[in-house]
């Protein structure tokens, strides 16, 4: 079954928290990538997410020492993003 990556950008104005992560990561810009897989037998293409990643740290901090590509829930993302935009409203 064909695979492909999206790429997104998550933009947090304040620290925030990710179930799977240990504490709280600071506000900033997160490159965030979305494995999906090809919906076999449908008259259209469709696309079905199957994991959701998180690269830390957050893009601002330049020449990193080290760089993580973590799995993430998806749900759990788009709860914090929503939590983070309603706080800044």
């Amino acid at each position: 079954m064909p695979d492909r990556t999206t790429h997104s950008i998550a933009h947090f104005a304040a620290p925030f928290v990710l179930g799977g992560l240990e504490g709280q990561l600071p506000a900033g810009d997160y490159d965030i990538d979305h494995d999906e897989e090809l919906i076999e037998g449908m008259s259209r293409l469709a696309w079905r997410r199957v994991a959701t990643f998180i690269h830390l740290p957050a893009r601002a901090v330049k020449n990193p020492p080290t760089s993580q590509l973590v799995a993430i829930d998806y749900l759990e993302l788009e709860t914090a993003l929503k939590r983070d935009r309603e706080n800044a409203a």
